[in-house]
């Protein structure tokens, strides 16, 4: 009765376990998974925002497929403000980047294609192929003394159905931007094969510390798709706003664009609220940046400190995002590990499989997390290896 592609392994594994059953008991828990900026503390002008999608004209349809001009010059702006010239016809709105993936994942590929994306990264991209009949091939990034992509593994990666290699600029856990040579390489690789590049930029905004890195909503080279929404660069995930910036050759580009149009077209333009509140949405981020970026620094400093006092554990470099990577000694499975840390010691950190790291030895931890809290738990944590 149920399609093939929805057969996905649905059972529940033990860290799964461990924290319903930690949940269950009513013990307190410091959680270093956080990722939900509503509920970690920071001020929002809750008041603005509400009036934003109060708007009158939200009370109006236009059915624009790739959103509002108003909507999509405040993105526009945004890329302006870092020095980076899109045209308001290059830009698609969506609900959320998964929706964009899906719109990119149509009009690039037929069933059985193949996206290549990194190893490690956030599990979503796995889900988004199948749902949409690709296939996922990954490659690595590697480290040495601080991470690159494992250029090799790219090309090796790449077959006769490739269509699109995905890029997370800055990189989800790993906090690694892309290089410009490293940019280069793939817009030569994309010649080459005839491919298609898709930026997810969602913690572009989220700098630990200056560093050189590329900037693909500016590529001219190959098609490229640049994602990005609010959910991340405003604090707002609830607001389900986020869109796809289209670059590259001309002729390439204007195809693109109309065919999307159509497909945008097909699902309906996203709500008429949001897209007026976009102007102020969009400017609401600065405060929460700055909110964020002072926690992000302090948790960091924080940790650094923790482990200056001991030699077990190594904070791995990290150039942007929300995520610290820990490598810890592998006396067992980073999920035992993490099952171990719940149940023992009351903390909850992500094991490093969740990303899909290649081996054993990593955890991963959020410095979103509320300050006291991130110290507590980060302190036992590093005492457990200890």
């Amino acid at each position: 009765m149920f399609a093939s592609r929805t057969g996905w392994n649905l059972s529940v594994n033990r860290f799964t376990v461990a924290l319903e059953n930690h949940r269950k008991s009513g013990k307190p828990l410091l959680d270093l998974t956080a990722s939900n900026p509503t509920e970690c503390g920071f001020e929002y002008p809750a008041e603005e925002i509400l009036a934003a999608l109060a708007r009158p004209p939200a009370m109006e349809y236009h059915p624009i497929a790739q959103g509002l001009m108003s909507a999509r010059r405040a993105v526009e702006k945004y890329y302006r403000e870092k020095s980076i010239a899109v045209s308001e016809d290059n830009i698609f709105l969506t609900t959320s980047t998964s929706e964009a993936y899906s719109y990119i994942f149509r009009l690039l590929c037929d069933p059985g294609d193949e996206i290549l994306a990194p190893r490690p990264s956030y599990p979503l991209f796995e889900f988004l192929a199948d749902i949409q009949d690709v296939k996922l091939a990954p490659y690595s990034l590697v480290y040495d003394h601080g991470w690159q992509m494992d250029m090799s593994s790219v090309r090796a990666a790449v077959t006769p159905r490739t269509r699109a290699i995905i890029v997370v600029n800055p990189n989800n856990p790993t906090g690694s931007y892309v290089q410009p040579c490293e940019l280069d390489e793939l817009n030569g690789l994309c010649a080459d094969h005839d491919l298609a590049l898709i930026s997810d930029e969602v913690f572009h905004d989220f700098p630990l510390r200056e560093v050189e890195h590329a900037d693909f909503a500016a590529n001219q080279a190959a098609l490229t798709f640049t994602l990005s929404g609010l959910s991340k660069i405003a604090g707002l995930p609830q607001m389900k706003v986020a869109w796809a910036v289209v670059g590259g050759p001309d002729k390439l580009r204007q195809t693109a664009v109309e065919r999307l149009d159509v497909i945008a077209d097909t699902y309906l333009s996203m709500n008429t609220p949001m897209q007026h509140a976009m102007p102020a949405l969009m400017e609401s981020r600065h405060g929460f940046q700055k909110q964020l970026k002072e926690r992000l620094v302090g948790n960091l400093a924080a940790l650094d400190g923790l482990l200056a006092a001991q030699r077990a554990c190594q904070r791995l470099e990290v150039e942007a995002g929300w995520y610290a990577v820990l490598r810890v000694p592998v006396t067992r499975t980073d999920e035992e590990m993490a099952v171990a840390l719940l149940k023992e010691l009351d903390v909850l950190v992500h094991p490093g499989h969740f990303f899909d790291f290649e081996q054993d030895g990593y955890l991963v931890l959020s410095l979103m997390t509320p300050e006291p809290a991130f110290v507590e738990g980060a302190k036992r944590v590093v005492g457990f290896f200890g």
